[in-house]
Parts: structure tokens; C-alpha cells; sequence
């Protein structure tokens, strides 16, 4: 019968309120999750998707769940299919695919990386950067100021003495008495007795306590013991040859360098052979385990435990080779020769043990006989076989030898070179045909035999042919070698002195793996990078292969050219030129270096022909016939001279011309030659700026008061029409400053600075002006002006440098460094202030970054002749002849003092060799030497 009373738990069965969180009144939080609040977005209904499958015409039952596949996975179509070796070739195949592609792209991935790392830490400055002009400021930091700095608090040598004292007070140790010793074992016994002991032993009692004194040592040992342990494990363990967790690698090498020094170490070793006792107790076959222990009693200074824990091992491990080599290792040698004469009873195919026993042997006939029975039992040891050759003294009783190991070697490549070497020219060439039908995939037998062709004095056609069977045959033997790998081949061949081998491979491989349109481009950083790494023959090789492919490329001429005048003789140089400019006989250049080198080598009715000839093919050259006009006058014909600038003028008529034909008559001491020469110049080209300097330059050389008005008046012409030229404000600056009118020097610098205001010369010379007028204050004022306009200038930098105070222009030096991107005027002045301190090693070094920097500016040249001008008082002198024979290979060209001093009519015609003494003198004079 029903109750009248509600049910208190009806709520159980009814549907939860809408936001009720279970245990929400105990704390607990509620979370909503996806399938509470449903997809984010509705997705089309079933009838929809029905209806718009029922007008494509589809059937649900035909739906293709493959389709959707993903064509990278292979688990539907190719399921059932078998990896095979075709397979496995083509994957190699796009590796190998893959690899060239990637090495193709390299150089310039390589260089974008470094462009975008460079542009990565311009963007985002180190802190020490970003804090280099505070560090800077403090040095106008007085004395009394630094003084009144507080002392900072050393709170780092306050936090390691509190955790001293803390570590101290943690271990701190106390004397425990017997009584808690006793106490704590009847309390670990299950029945207490009270017993007494006497001298004898036996035990008695005594007011039921114990009394036993050894009991008691015991137990206080075993406390000691454990502590012990304790502290060696944290500490001492670190600085022995153990550690408290062994390395299952290395731990045989640490203990072969173990060292016993202190009670700490000894301990180790206790340790240790613990540990390696359990090892080889637990597992007597384990070989490393009794090596270790061997070496542990080495160490520890037991040789005889070493040598007889080893002979157990022997015992418990005879297949093992480890263990009898290192039994023989710790016994004599008498004893080592017993013990691998066992050992060889249970590892005779072991070729180690062997060799072991052959070095045992003091005499060569106990070696070879030990090498004899080797071969008895392992006669397809190769090292055996070279072994013994190597003991015979006679080259006959080596080769008999050497015919026996390819017999029973017959795949040994090096055996069947090495039987060629010692054999005859004749019968080394039926030794490499024989190596050759044996072994049809060696490539080294091939190049062997294209060398001896060499070494024999054959045309170098059999030497291709050689090379070229040698491609035809690999290839069909499915034993090719890429290209890269050819290359290599023919450096190593190179390096072997076999050039004409080395060439004949580059020719024939040189083809491979490489696209029609990317060979020349290829071919060209291929001869770069072999001639980078010292190959020259390989080079030359690569060029004359691109050269016959591509005869009209200009490029592959020019570097080939410098290849062969850094590499070659004169005889190879001539003759690739003449083969240049029959190919490409519009480059101008081609012609100009030939008639060059014909010069150089003292053939000048040569270079007039060559001239001659390249005039023919390039009519109205304004480079060819100036070239002609110097030779004549370097040769002292100055009519011809005058007849070819004559001639140049009519049928060229460049502004080059004219100036060249107004330098000749000023360097021929006929200045009113030149003036009016330069005057008819100027009415045709009014806005050439070096004819303007030349016009104001011959004036001043009158040395009068009329030529200084007249140079004025041409320098003020020449701004007018040439406002853009900078040399032009600097000579007119410089003329006014010879007549000690510096206030006019100053407004055209501010004129100039005006007009130019991002020429770091202009910002120079009007610094250079204040300081030749005794305002150093005021140059620094500029010189900061400028570098905020020209912040990458070196030649601002390097005089800011010298502006500085001595103790200053190190770090001023190191951030003109970071600042002007290693320009060659500030790594010649930190070489300069290495001069200066008289660390002289440092500034050699730094002057050859000078020159490294910018082998064209002839000023860092002449610093360093003065440099080792200096030097030479103390020395042979030999790196000033070294540094004349470098300049005249350079012929640098700019330089503010080099070009005044090439530009003096007095040293037209001398070489950058005999002007460079002079130009150091002219630096040393006006801004004196650094000692």
C-alpha cells in the first residue's frame, strides 16, 4: 500500500534544472564542452545531401570512400606491392637527384643566409653595442667623481659564506656514546641476553648490560663506513678516475688512464673492484668485465693480480680477442708469445691476434714466418699479404709475392696496383689488363693505366683513349662514378704529378650529370673551387673544356688568362691569348692584356703588332690607341707618340683622348702645348671635370702670380660647369690654403659641404683644414658632423681616430671597425697604432688586412713599406723586396698621396716598384713615423 508522504528522492529521477552544476555548493566548477554546445557551423541535413547526390546521378551504395584518399599514402593501390631493387635504384637515383640540386643552389643559399644574418644583427644590435657611446662618456668622468661612487655590497661573497656555514652546520658530525649504539641493537635482536665476556671469548653477564668492546667497534666501523661512502659518492668520486655511475662504453678506457694519487682514489679502487667482482661472478663469460678488472689492479700497481685475474678471464672467455690481446699486453714478451700461441688455438681466423704475435718478433725472419703461418690459416687476409711484402728487401722477392696475393686475392684492388708498381713498364701494363678483366667495376685500376701510358712517354691521344674506354666500360659495368666524384679523381691525380692524366679525365667526364644551358656557369665555379683548393692542372683543364664549348665567351677568356699568368709560364700565356683574340676579336681588353704581356717580357716589336692587329679588328678603339700612344712613348719615340695621339684625336675625339694628349706634352715639359691643348679640349667637352683640373693644375706650374689668378679662375670655371665634381672644391681649397688665405679655404668648405653634403672627402678635407690652421676642436666638430652624414665613412674614421686622445683610440679604433665595415683606412690605422705601441707582429698582420681589404689604395701599400723600412734595421730586409715584387703585380691606382705622386710629371714613366720606396717617404715626412 502507498504512502501519503512525498518521496524525498523523486528528484533523482526528474531532469536536472536548467545551469545545475553538480557539487556547485562544495566549490566545484563546471566545464562545457563541444558536444554541449554543439558543431560551430550547421552542416547541410540528409535530405539535403540525399537530393544534391540524387541530381549528379549518384548512388549512396557506390560511394567510393577511396577516393579520398591521399595520393601520398600507398596503403590502397599499393598495398600488396613488393619493395624490389628497381625501386630501391630509383630512390637512390632521386637522392642522388636531390643532392646535385641542392649542391647547385648552395653558394648562393649560403650567401643569402649570411646577407639576411648580417641584416638580422644590423636590425637588433648587441647590448654592448647599443651601451658603446656610454662606455665612451666615461671618460670625461673626473677623478673626484669616480671617488665619490658608493661601494656596492659584495653580495655574492655574503650569500656563499652563509651557505658555507649552512653546509656546515648541516654536517656536522657528533660522537655518539656506546650506550645508543647498544640500545639500537637489542632492539633488532628478537631475544635479549645478557651476557659477559671474557678474555677467552666466551660470553658472561654483568648487571644485564653488554659489555662486549668488539661489538661495540664493529658497529661504530660500520657507521664511520656508511658515512664514508656517503661523502666519497658526492665528492671524491668527481675527482678520481671512477665515477659513481659507470659508463658501459668508456669505463675500460678511464681505467687504462686511471692514476692512484691520494687515500681518496684508493678507495675508489675498493670500490671499483667491488663492483667488478660482482661483474664477472655474476657473468664469467662477459670478456669486458675481466679486461676492466685487469686494468683496475693495473692501475691500483698489482701487475701479477692483473696478469692473473686476466688468465682467468682467458680462461672463462678463450673465443674472446679482446681479452687475449690485452693478457699478452700485460705479460712480457716471452710470456705474450705463449699466450696468443693459445689463443691462436681458439681464434685462428683471428687476424688481430696475428699481427699481435708478428710484432712481438724482433728479427724479419720471425716476422715473416709468423705472417707465413698466417697465411696458412686466413689466406685471404690482405694486411697479412702487404705486411709481408713490406718485410721483403728485395723488389723481385716483393712482386713473387705480390703474384701470389692476386691469385689467391683475386678481387684486392690494391694488391693488383700494387704488384703493378713493382713491376716492370711491360709487364706492369698485362699486370693492369689482367686487374682490369678481373675486376671490371675499379675505377682505380683504369687511371692506373692511364698513368703508366703517361709515365711511358705516349702521346697524350693514348692517354684519352685510356680514359675514355675507362668511362664506356664503367658504365656498362653499372659502376659509374658522378662527376663530382671524377673531379676528384683528377685533383687526386694531379696531386700524384700526372697532369696529363688528370687532364684526359676532366675531358672525358666533364659532360656528366650536368644540363646544356647551366655547363658554362658550372664549368667555370667548378674551375674556381678546384683552383681554390690548389689545383691548378684540374683548372685549366675545366677551362680548356669551357673554352672549347663556348669560344666566345669573354668571361671564361679573361679567367682563364689570370689562371695561366698566376699558374702558367709565359710561352702558355701567349699562347692562350692568341687563341683569345682570334676567337673574340672585338674585346678590346683580350687585345690590351696580350700587347701587355708582350711588353712585360721586353718583345716590343711584338706588342706593336699585336696593337696593330687589334687596331684592325677594332677601328676607332679610343683603348687600343691610347695603348699604342704609351708604348711609343715609354719606348722614348715621342714623334710616333705625338702622330698616334694626333691620329686618336681625329678619328676617336673622346675626352679621353684629349687628356691623354695633354698629359703627354706636360709630362714632355711643353706646357704651352698642353694649355692649349687642354683649351681646345675643354671649348668641345666644357663639362669634363678632369679637364678643368688639368687646365688649373698646368696654370699653378707656372709658379706666378698671374698662373695662381689663372688656375683660380679654371678651378672656378670647372664648379660651375661640373658642380657634382669633389676634386675640383678640394684643389681649389688646397690652392687657396699655398697662398695662406685659409679664411677663403674655410667658405669654400662650407660652400662645398653645402653642395656635397654626403661626401665623406669634402667633410675630410674641411676637417684637415682646421687642423692645418691649429683648431683641432674645431676639426673634431666637423669630423662628428660629417660621420652623422657619412656614418659608414673609413676615411672619416680613421681621422676621428687620430683626433682622439691616446688611452681613446683603441675603442674609438674598434667601433670605427664595426661602424665603417672593415674599410682599408681604418684597419691601416689600427695597424699604425699597433705600429705606435711597438707590438710590431700585430701590425704586420694588420697591414696585410690592409691590403687585403683593397689592394688598389696605394697609400696602405706605402704605409707598409715604411712599416718594414723600419723593421729592416734589424732584420735581412727580405719582406721589403717581397712587398716591391707584390705592388707591381697589384699596380694600385687610388690613394690620395699615390695618385699626387703617380700624377708628377717627374714620375710619369715609373713603375708602381720604384715609386713605392718614395711614397713611403712622402708619409713618413708629412705625418711621421709611429717609433
Amino acid at each position: 500500500m502507498a504512502s501519503g508522504k512525498p518521496n524525498k528522492l523523486a528528484f533523482l529521477s526528474q531532469p536536472a534544472p536548467a545551469g545545475y552544476v553538480a557539487g556547485l555548493g562544495r566549490g566545484a566548477s563546471g566545464f562545457t564542452t563541444r558536444s554541449d554546445i554543439g558543431p560551430a557551423r550547421e552542416g547541410p541535413s540528409a535530405e539535403t545531401v540525399a537530393a544534391a547526390r540524387a541530381k549528379r546521378g549518384e548512388d549512396d551504395e557506390d560511394d567510393d570512400d577511396e577516393r579520398y584518399q591521399d595520393p601520398e599514402d600507398e596503403r590502397g593501390l599499393f598495398a600488396s606491392a613488393v619493395y624490389e631493387r628497381d625501386d630501391e635504384e630509383a630512390d637512390r637515383i632521386w637522392e642522388s637527384v636531390d643532392r646535385q640540386m641542392d649542391e647547385r643552389r648552395r653558394k648562393q643559399r649560403e650567401a643569402r643566409e649570411r646577407a639576411e644574418l648580417d641584416e638580422e644583427r644590423a636590425r637588433t644590435p648587441k647590448i654592448q653595442a647599443q651601451f658603446a657611446d656610454l662606455k665612451r662618456n666615461l671618460t670625461s668622468v673626473s677623478a673626484e667623481e669616480w671617488a665619490a661612487l658608493p661601494e656596492p655590497g659584495n653580495l655574492t661573497a655574503k650569500r656563499r659564506k652563509a651557505a658555507l656555514a649552512r653546509e656546515s652546520r648541516d654536517n656536522r658530525t657528533y660522537a655518539l656514546p656506546d650506550s645508543v649504539l647498544v640500545g639500537a641493537r637489542d632492539r633488532n635482536q628478537v631475544q635479549n641476553e645478557a651476557a659477559d665476556v671474557d678474555m677467552d671469548g666466551t660470553q658472561s653477564t654483568m648487571g644485564g648490560t653488554v659489555s662486549s668492546l668488539t661489538e661495540i667497534g664493529e658497529a661504530r666501523n660500520k657507521v664511520f663506513s656508511h658515512q664514508l661512502d656517503q661523502a666519497s659518492s658526492s665528492s671524491a668520486m668527481a675527482n678520481s678516475g671512477l665515477s659513481s655511475s659507470i659508463d658501459p662504453k668508456g669505463y675500460l678506457t678511464e681505467l687504462s688512464g686511471m692514476s692512484v694519487k691520494s687515500d681518496v682514489e684508493i678507495g675508489d679502487i675498493k670500490k671499483a673492484r667491488s663492483l667488478l667482482d660482482s661483474v664477472i661472478k655474476t657473468n664469467p663469460k662477459h670478456a669486458p668485465g675481466w679486461i676492466a678488472a685487469a686494468r683496475l689492479e693495473e692501475v691500483a700497481g698489482k701487475m701479477a693480480v692483473a696478469r692473473k685475474v686476466i688468465a682467468q678471464g682467458c680462461e672463462q672467455c678463450p673465443k674472446s680477442e679482446d681479452v687475449w690481446l690485452e693478457s699478452a699486453r700485460l705479460n712480457t714478451t716471452d710470456n705474450a708469445k705463449v699466450i696468443l700461441a693459445r689463443a691462436i688455438q681458439y681464434l685462428s681466423q683471428s687476424v688481430n691476434i696475428w699481427l699481435r704475435a708478428e710484432q712481438l718478433e724482433s728479427d724479419p725472419e720471425s716476422k715473416k714466418r709468423v705472417l707465413r703461418k698466417a697465411l696458412e690459416h686466413i689466406p685471404h687476409s690482405v694486411k697479412f699479404w702487404k705486411q709481408l711484402v713490406n718485410l721483403e728487401e728485395s723488389p723481385e722477392d716483393a712482386r713473387i709475392l705480390l703474384t701470389g696475393a692476386v691469385e689467391a686475392i683475386p678481387l684486392s684492388v690494391e694488391l693488383w696496383l700494387t704488384l703493378a708498381r713493382l713491376s716492370t713498364p711491360q709487364d706492369a701494363k698485362s699486370v693492369l689488363n689482367k686487374a682490369r678483366r678481373t675486376i671490371p667495376t675499379s675505377h682505380e685500376i683504369w687511371v692506373a693505366a692511364a698513368r703508366l701510358i703517361e709515365q711511358m712517354g705516349e702521346p697524350a691521344e693514348r692517354v684519352d683513349k685510356t680514359v675514355a674506354a675507362a668511362v664506356a666500360s664503367l658504365e656498362k659495368a653499372g659502376a659509374m662514378l658522378s662527376r663530382e666524384q671524377w673531379l676528384r679523381e683528377a685533383e687526386q691525380v694531379e696531386r700524384e704529378g700526372s697532369p696529363r692524366t688528370c687532364a684526359a679525365i676532366v675531358r672525358a667526364t666533364i659532360y656528366l650529370d650536368i644540363d646544356p644551358e647551366d655547363r658554362s656557369r658550372v664549368w667555370v665555379e667548378d674551375a674556381q673551387g678546384a683552383l681554390e683548393r690548389g689545383y691548378a692542372e684540374t683548372a685549366r683543364a675545366i677551362y680548356a673544356c669551357a673554352l672549347h664549348e663556348f669560344p666566345d665567351e669573354l668571361p671564361i677568356w679573361q679567367e682563364a688568362a689570370a689562371l695561366e699568368k698566376a699558374h702558367g709560364s709565359r710561352a702558355s700565356l701567349e699562347a692562350l691569348l692568341e687563341r683569345a683574340v682570334s676567337s673574340c676579336t672585338k674585346a678590346e681588353g683580350l687585345w690590351l692584356l696580350y700587347a701587355k704581356e708582350k711588353e712585360r717580357a721586353h718583345d716590343v716589336p711584338g706588342a706593336r703588332e699585336v696593337l696593330i692587329r687589334a687596331f684592325d679588328h677594332n677601328l676607332g678603339s679610343e683603348a687600343i690607341s691610347l695603348a699604342a700612344a704609351a708604348l711609343e712613348a715609354e719606348q722614348g719615340e715621342k714623334h710616333a707618340a705625338s702622330m698616334l695621339l694626333a691620329r686618336a684625336r681625329r678619328e676617336v675625339d673622346s675626352v679621353r683622348v684629349w687628356l691623354k694628349s695633354v698629359q703627354f706634352e706636360r709630362v714632355d715639359g711643353t706646357l704651352d702645348a698642353a694649355l692649349a691643348l687642354v683649351q681646345e679640349a675643354l671649348r668641345k667637352f666644357p663639362h669634363a671635370a678632369k679637364l678643368h683640373m688639368v687646365h688649373g693644375q698646368l696654370h699653378e706650374a707656372r709658379g706666378t702670380d698671374e698662373g695662381v689668378r689663372a688656375a683660380r679662375e679654371a678651378y672656378a670655371a670647372g664648379r660651375q660647369h661640373c658642380a657634382d665634381a669633389v676634386p675640383l672644391w678640394l684643389l681649389s681649397s688646397r690652392l687657396e690654403e699655398r697662398q695662406n688665405l685659409a679664411i677663403r679655404a674655410r667658405a669654400l668648405m662650407e660652400k662645398a659641404r653645402k653642395t656635397h653634403e654626403k661626401s665623406d672627402a669634402i667633410w675630410a678635407e674641411s676637417a684637415a683644414v682646421e687642423l692645418r690652421a691649429g683648431s683641432a676642436a674645431q676639426a673634431k666638430s666637423l669630423l662628428a658632423r660629417g660621420l652623422q652624414a657619412c656614418p659608414a665613412s673609413g676615411l672619416l674614421w680613421s681621422a676621428s681616430i687620430w683626433l682622439e686622445p691616446k688611452p681613446a683610440r683603441k675603442t674609438r679604433a674598434a667601433d670605427a671597425l664595426r661602424r665603417s665595415g672593415d674599410s682599408p683606412y681604418v684597419i691601416c690605422t689600427v695597424a699604425r697604432l699597433f705600429w705606435q705601441e711597438g707590438k710590431y707582429a700585430q701590425a704586420r698582420s694588420w697591414f696585410d688586412k690592409t691590403i687585403a681589404a683593397d689592394r688598389d689604395w696605394g697609400d696602405g701599400w706605402g704605409w707598409w713599406y715604411a712599416f718594414e723600412a723600419e723593421q729592416a734595421r734589424t732584420s735581412d730586409g727580405s719582406a721589403q723586396q717581397q712587398l716591391l715584387d707584390k705592388i707591381q703585380v697589384a699596380d694600385p691606382r687610388h690613394g690620395e698621396e699615390w695618385q699626387v705622386l703617380r700624377k708628377d710629371p717627374q714620375h710619369a714613366r715609373r713603375s708602381a716598384r720604384d715609386l713605392l720606396p718614395r711614397l713611403a717617404s712622402v708619409l713618413v715626412e708629412k705625418y711621421g713615423t709611429m717609433s
